[in-house]
């Protein structure tokens, strides 16, 4: 790494590259770690006019054009809006659904196979199987968000208020600039799961004693059995930020802007381009936070099948970690973007959805398969930051140097195969979801204890895994 280091207290480094200040979150061990390649892409984001900030999260690792665990920020009124430092899934984010049930009454592996083979009937796992809900025009969906579904489908107020956003508000009229593969291949999808890091975990919590009257608050409870849900926007965002790299990479050859790293794609947000991108952007917003109440539905049928047609399951919070959002900070209008970032508000913050106004949002943070989860929240001296904190683990390697070094037996001992405690998955083959074991991944609590450490944020609760769905 070239540059200097200034320290800022815990776990709070500001390294000088030679376009910019890139603060970076994170322990000493985990900092000294990095690759050379976190700051060279860093220095390339910075290359971009006007930045007014950029940082990064403990789970830092090299994305396409950006790095997973970036923070970056501009003026709306003179910045700049990237598809690239968003990334391709739009809108991937998190759910929790909460459940009056105890660890005790999921113990029994044969409860939890059952409720694996529950959940799979409602919500398709394999890509090449449709949604079952074909009544859901998914036009209104990406206009509306959550308001854009048949009543039917939203249960309570919770379901809508319980939510980083219920609708992304943006002008319809972009939508006619899509082309027709987008809405063809984004037809079918709502309410699944994806493949890749995207899962369905039950999972039980062990509340942080300093956090317990927030827990509380939040309606949770020591040994809770809980429902957590990773998934995005599916093809819809998929294609949308596929086909807006293209055009706005031969938009930056026309107007001679180069950068050393060609995968890096950004525009002026006042531009015509930029306009485009970030209004059809939110409509990815939108497809993302309908498809994972979705896949809850789905949810909350299965398990309506196995405990009672009176079983509920009330959602505690939904909320994303790819995007670009106009946020207030500094007492002037900003471009946030957060890839593989998670924003954590603090009590009292008036972004704040009301009903977590006094408390604080939860900030739901996954592990890696076989490893804890975490509900934290968020604390004042996130400011620093823009209140924005890790989105999971971070991969430690490639997929595919996952499969060469780990061995499928590897596999099953962190999933404690065979044991009282075996985390049960949906798949047969552990080898088809070799690359997503836990072994590619950083030490989720390295993570956390940076984030905590450097008063981002605090723990409220640990989930751990109970059964694993993933798709493939």
């Amino acid at each position: 790494m070239n540059g200097n280091v200034k320290r800022h207290g815990n776990n709070h480094h500001e390294v000088q590259l030679d376009h910019g200040a890139l603060h970076v979150f994170a322990s000493d061990e985990l900092f000294s770690a990095f690759d050379a390649k976190v700051y060279e892409m860093a220095d390339n984001n910075l290359r971009i006019p006007r930045n007014v900030y950029m940082g990064y999260t403990p789970d830092v690792h090299v994305g396409v054009g950006t790095c997973i665990g970036t923070t970056a920020v501009w003026r709306a009124r003179d910045g700049f809006v990237s598809p690239s430092i968003v990334g391709v899934d739009i809108g991937c984010g998190m759910r929790v659904h909460l459940t009056p049930l105890h660890k005790r009454d999921i113990q029994d592996p044969a409860v939890r196979r059952q409720l694996i083979e529950a959940i799979e009937r409602y919500v398709p796992t394999n890509e090449r199987t449709n949604s079952h809900y074909a009544d859901i025009d998914i036009m209104e969906v990406v206009k509306h968000g959550l308001r854009g579904l048949p009543d039917k489908y939203v249960l309570d107020a919770r379901w809508l208020t319980h939510v980083e956003e219920a609708t992304f508000k943006f002008d319809h009229a972009f939508l006619s600039e899509l082309p027709a593969k987008i809405r063809k291949n984004a037809h079918g999808q709502l309410g699944t799961l994806g493949s890749g890091n995207h899962f369905i975990e039950l999972q039980t919590l062990e509340l942080a004693e300093e956090a317990r009257s927030t827990a509380e608050q939040w309606g949770l409870f020591d040994g809770q059995a809980v429902v957590m849900i990773h998934s995005g926007s599916r093809a819809w965002g998929a294609m949308l930020g596929r086909e807006f790299t293209k055009s706005l990479k031969e938009t930056m050859h026309l107007w001679g802007i180069e950068n050393p790293d060609p995968n890096l794609i950004y525009a002026p947000a006042v531009s015509q381009e930029g306009k485009t991108y970030f209004n059809l952007m939110y409509s990815a917003l939108n497809f993302a936070v309908a498809n994972r109440h979705m896949i809850a539905f789905g949810v909350r049928q299965a398990l309506k099948d196995v405990f009672g047609e009176d079983f509920e399951l009330p959602v505690l919070y939904d909320l994303m970690h790819n995007y670009a959002l106009k946020e207030f900070h500094r007492n002037e209008a900003m471009i946030v973007h957060r890839k593989g970032a998670t924003r954590a508000l603090p009590p009292g913050h008036f972004m704040n959805a009301p009903a977590y106004k006094s408390t604080g949002h939860p900030a739901l943070i996954p592990g890696s398969m076989g490893t804890s989860s975490y509900i934290m929240v968020g604390r004042e001296a996130g400011a620093k930051n823009f209140y924005s904190i890790c989105h999971g683990a971070g991969r430690a390697r490639s997929r595919r140097a996952t499969k060469e070094l780990v061995t499928v037996d590897q596999f099953a001992q962190s999933l404690k195969v065979g044991t009282e405690d075996e985390i049960l998955v949906n798949h047969r083959s552990l080898a088809a979801i070799l690359d997503e074991c836990p072994q590619a991944y950083k030490d989720v609590d390295q993570i956390i204890d940076s984030v905590t450490g450097a008063g981002l944020a605090e723990v409220v609760a640990k989930c751990k895994p109970m059964a694993a769905i993933k798709g493939i």
